[in-house]
C-alpha cells in the first residue's frame, strides 16, 4: 500500500476489496473534516474495534507510510491482523489498568477512534484513562452512540450512566468558568483541555488543547 493513494476515506470503504469493514456512510464526512490536516503527517493513532482488519488498512492508506497506527481488540484472533505499520493489541477497554499499560508502551497520541463494543463502561473507561495520554491539537472521536439509546448495551433514553449523558455533563464543564455557583460547579482537567466539542448523528469528536481562562474586551467607541 502506498502514500496518500486515495483522497478520501469514502473511496477506499467504496471500492475495498480486501478485509471487511463496517461504517456508516454519513461517517465519512466527518473523518475528512476532523483528519484531514494529519494526511501525510507523524501521526500516532488507536482504533478499538479492529473486527476483520479493514479499517486499519484504511487509516494507513489514508494517513501514509508516516503514520503510526495501532489497533485494539478484546478477540485474540486479531492478532493476526498485524503488518507493517501497523500493530495490533489484545486487551479489553473497559479495564482501566490495561489501557493504562497500553498508554505507556503507544505514548503520546494524536488521534483515538473508539469503535470497540460500544457499552457505556468500555465507552467511559476509554475516554477517562486515553484523554490525559493525547497531546495538544489531538483528537478523541467516539462513534456508534446510537448504543446510548439502546439497553441492550447499558442505554436508554437520558438514562444515567450513557456516553451521550457523560458527554452532556462535559458541555457543562467545558464552561465551567462561567459558574457563578461556588462549591457546586468548579473548573477541572476537562475544563482546561476540552478545546471543542462536535456532536454530529451517533458521533462525538473531542479537541484537545490547553485552555485558560477566557477574556472578554471591549473595542471602539459606544453608539449610544
Amino acid at each position: 500500500m502506498g502514500s496518500l493513494n486515495v483522497s478520501r476515506p469514502e473511496t477506499y470503504f467504496l471500492t475495498n476489496e480486501g478485509r471487511r469493514m463496517d461504517k456508516w456512510l454519513h461517517y465519512f464526512d466527518i473523518y475528512e473534516r476532523h483528519f484531514s490536516s494529519y494526511r501525510g503527517a507523524k501521526v500516532n493513532i488507536i482504533e478499538f474495534g479492529v473486527s476483520h482488519g479493514g479499517s486499519l488498512r484504511m487509516w494507513r492508506d489514508y494517513f501514509g507510510q508516516q503514520a503510526r497506527i495501532t489497533g485494539v481488540d478484546i478477540d485474540s484472533r486479531c492478532a493476526s491482523l498485524a503488518e507493517d505499520g501497523i500493530d495490533v493489541v489484545i486487551g479489553d477497554q473497559e479495564n482501566r489498568a490495561f489501557l493504562n499499560d497500553l498508554a505507556a508502551k503507544v505514548g503520546e497520541i494524536d488521534i483515538v477512534i473508539d469503535d470497540g463494543g460500544h457499552t457505556m463502561a468500555q465507552q467511559i473507561a476509554t475516554f477517562e484513562e486515553l484523554w490525559p495520554r493525547i497531546r495538544d491539537g489531538g483528537i478523541f472521536l467516539v462513534e456508534d452512540l446510537h448504543t446510548s439509546y439502546w439497553p441492550q448495551y447499558g442505554g436508554g433514553y437520558k438514562r444515567p450512566g450513557t456516553f451521550v449523558e457523560y458527554a452532556k455533563n462535559l458541555v457543562d464543564q467545558q464552561n465551567a468558568w462561567h459558574s457563578r455557583e461556588s462549591g457546586q460547579f468548579t473548573i477541572d482537567d476537562y475544563t482546561r483541555s476540552i478545546y471543542g466539542m462536535h456532536v454530529y448523528d451517533s458521533v462525538i469528536v473531542f479537541d484537545k488543547g490547553t485552555i485558560n481562562k477566557p477574556i472578554n474586551l471591549a473595542i471602539g467607541k459606544p453608539s449610544f
